[in-house]
């Protein structure tokens, strides 16, 4: 590696340090449609113009989302985790969820730095909309910080996550589902934390 360079980690939130915000509260709702992510639908705009017709079709507001976000838990070594890497590098947490819902995780988590999204709420609660940080975030994440010299070790599990494992200079898949495993074959694949710091401390050490 360029001596001048120093690792920076980037990775997802939800499915890889958190449960998914959304099938959590499809559980707690019995609203099935909840369930998709960008685990089943890569195109984020689709899925989330369809999350917030389903909210309004239900009445839900944000009241009813964050109750839920509340009583959630990081993943069970979540923390551990990311205590390991802060240990021995920078991570940024960069994710297509919300700063209205974020909060009571990152208290859990121990607040990494973590860049998202905001949603628009009308007086009454309601979810009237969501803004995007930038179009393509997380790619644009890896991109501003190897602008900045660092060399980017990325890992995430969704469709969402594939233009940021793209662009770093490493990308691991961590607990993908089948189909982004067969569409993506080029990034290795880990399970578990165990494999996941193996792959990380490899990539530290070099």
């Amino acid at each position: 590696m360029n001596k001048g360079r120093m690792n920076i980690i980037c990775s997802d939130l939800e499915g890889v340090f958190v449960p998914e915000i959304w099938i959590n509260v499809a559980l707690r709702t019995g609203i099935e449609e909840l369930k998709l992510t960008t685990r089943d639908i890569s195109d984020y705009d689709v899925l989330m113009k369809r999350r917030l017709s389903i909210l309004k079709q239900h009445g839900l507001k944000i009241g009813d989302i964050t109750s839920v976000i509340a009583a959630m838990e990081p993943l069970a070594g979540a923390r551990e985790l990311l205590d390991w890497i802060r240990g021995r590098s920078q991570i940024i947490v960069v994710s297509d969820t919300f700063t209205q819902f974020a909060g009571p995780l990152m208290k859990k988590l121990g607040w990494p730095t973590l860049f998202c999204h905001t949603l628009t709420i009308g007086p009454d609660g309601t979810v009237e909309g969501y803004n995007l940080r930038q179009p393509e975030g997380k790619k644009r994440t890896v991109q501003a910080l190897q602008g900045l010299n660092y060399r980017v070790v990325a890992f995430g599990d969704s469709y969402n996550d594939v233009g940021m494992l793209q662009q770093a200079e490493v990308g691991i898949l961590f607990r993908p589902p089948e189909n982004v495993i067969r569409e993506y074959p080029q990034f290795p694949v880990t399970h578990d934390y165990t494999a996941l710091r193996q792959l990380l401390q490899a990539e530290l050490d070099k």
